[in-house]
């Protein structure tokens, strides 16, 4: 179940309150998305997150493996914590800011706002596409998506047929 901005605010705090958020090391990797040259081996994440997050990641490494992961790109972080609106929302929360309707703005906040979602390879796994050219709806991605939702996180590209790239957090239940 998508959680919308109101539910994760309840449980996760404010949006942009960097007061709760943690680093998480990884057990692999990262390549940044936007200069695959360079590399990360922790990121910045909601602590309420961490623990699933960083299972998230052993379970990956577990059932591909590092050369896998590579050849997948699976690797390729786009990304956790950006305080922006959804794409395609900003002029609404922008109005709603102007009309100091900070609590009618918050349901156009993206869920990176709380850094509780996550965006990998985005270069290849577009903001539109659908199934038929998304990376991350071909077969061998199919394991790493059940890992995702087997941590309690879930993918909009199988919940909404576009944004591949993203997963996020779907429970209230820390």
């Amino acid at each position: 179940m998508i959680l919308t901005q109101a539910q994760i605010a309840e449980v996760y705090g404010r949006p942009g309150d960097t007061t709760q958020h943690v680093v998480l090391q990884l057990p692999y990797s990262f390549l940044l998305d936007w200069d695959l040259t360079q590399s990360v081996k922790r990121i910045i994440c909601h602590k309420l997150i961490k623990d699933r997050l960083e299972k998230v990641f052993k379970d990956t490494l577990e059932y591909y493996g590092q050369q896998r992961i590579t050849e997948l790109g699976i690797d390729q972080y786009g990304g956790c914590f950006i305080h922006r609106p959804q794409r395609g929302y900003e002029n609404n929360y922008m109005a709603a800011i102007e009309r100091n309707d900070h609590a009618g703005a918050i349901k156009y906040l993206s869920k990176h706002s709380w850094a509780v979602a996550l965006d990998f390879d985005p270069n290849r796994n577009k903001l539109t596409e659908t199934s038929k050219t998304a990376r991350f709806a071909r077969a061998e991605y199919a394991p790493w998506i059940e890992i995702w939702y087997d941590n309690g996180f879930l993918s909009y590209g199988r919940e909404k047929n576009y944004d591949w790239m993203h997963f996020e957090i779907a429970t209230l239940k820390p």
